[in-house]
């Protein structure tokens, strides 16, 4: 007896708090992820990591070797001095001399890198000036640009998902929850083939030294806005018709990046994601329901009668032959 209303008080005591217990193993999940991640790159990058080190040890040591009149101070300040200006773009290779990253298109390019918060990283800002309207323009252009992907998803989606859906479901007779799961694998496949497989293949005969691993690669890391800056295309050298192709890869970025949230809105109105992502949520109290609702039928009955009432007056003043004399006048002249 006891152990059965234990257990149903734990049951009670679990439904009560569901919401609770799901967002505590969601988040358990997510470091638990986290940690995943760590340690799969760790064991992975690690050994590549080291060979580098050694190998540009044995470089190094052979390289004053062979000019003994160069000391190891000497050598570390000038590289301390190149990777300082490798880490703003500028390069002291000969065959990367003829390349600018100031100039319109470059500029163009990393404009789009910042407003889209991709951010390779590629290209800073050199002066203090450079950096302080880089701060400001973030400020103003990220909110906009948010604006302004919002406002274009919000239109594209009502042709590209919803009406189609909607046609499907009423034209055919289909289950509009299947009709939108098959439309949201077929949309998924062709922006995957159109923005992500397609192109890398483009990238890959365009850039020299890319794969089509590589290629891919870029294609994943910029249109989800993670952008390492390991790879950044146009950068090679002597690389034919240099400003057209940094306003085609803007474009292409753009244009990614809203099939990207097309995608990602189309999957987030299926049905079972909504149950699914309704479970991490906080419930609303069932008064402030009510409050809510009722201060909605109050402004919906209130704006009603005051609409019918105009109108009332609005067909008074219309009506022709209206008299307007009041009754008392009328009854008056009756009597008399």
């Amino acid at each position: 007896m006891l152990q059965s209303l234990a257990g149903s008080s734990c049951v009670r005591l679990v439904e009560q708090h569901r919401s609770a217990w799901c967002f505590a193993l969601l988040v358990l999940g997510y470091l638990l992820y986290l940690v995943f991640g760590a340690v799969v790159f760790s064991s992975v990058e690690l050994p590549y990591e080291d060979l580098l080190r050694q190998e540009l040890g044995k470089l190094k040591q052979r390289f004053l070797e062979e000019h003994a009149c160069l000391s190891e101070q000497q050598l570390e300040q000038f590289l301390m001095r190149v990777l300082e200006a490798s880490n703003y773009g500028v390069s002291v290779l000969s065959n990367a001399s003829g390349n600018w990253n100031w100039d319109f298109t470059s500029s163009l390019f990393f404009a789009s890198t910042v407003l889209s918060t991709t951010g390779y990283g590629h290209t800073v800002p050199l002066s203090d000036g450079g950096k302080a309207f880089c701060i400001i323009y973030s400020v103003i252009g990220i909110p906009f640009t948010l604006l302004f992907l919002t406002a274009v998803v919000q239109r594209i989606i009502v042709y590209v998902t919803r009406r189609p859906v909607l046609y499907f479901h009423i034209r055919w007779g289909f289950s509009k929850q299947l009709v939108a799961i098959i439309h949201a694998m077929v949309l998924g496949f062709i922006t995957v083939s159109c923005f992500f497989l397609i192109p890398a293949a483009i990238f890959s005969v365009l850039e020299d030294d890319w794969n089509f691993l590589e290629s891919f690669y870029f294609c994943f890391i910029s249109l989800s806005t993670i952008g390492l800056g390991d790879y950044v295309p146009g950068e090679g050298y002597n690389q034919k018709f240099r400003e057209l192709y940094k306003i085609g890869i803007t474009c292409y970025l753009l244009m990614g990046l809203i099939a990207m949230l097309v995608v990602l809105e189309t999957f987030c109105e299926l049905h079972e994601l909504k149950k699914f992502r309704k479970l991490f949520y906080v419930k609303k109290d069932k008064e402030e329901d009510q409050v809510h609702i009722m201060e909605h039928d109050q402004l919906s009955f209130s704006s009603i009668s005051d609409q019918a009432a105009s109108m009332k007056d609005d067909q008074k003043a219309n009506e022709p032959f209206v008299n307007s004399q009041s009754p008392t006048s009328n009854d008056s002249s009756l009597n008399n």
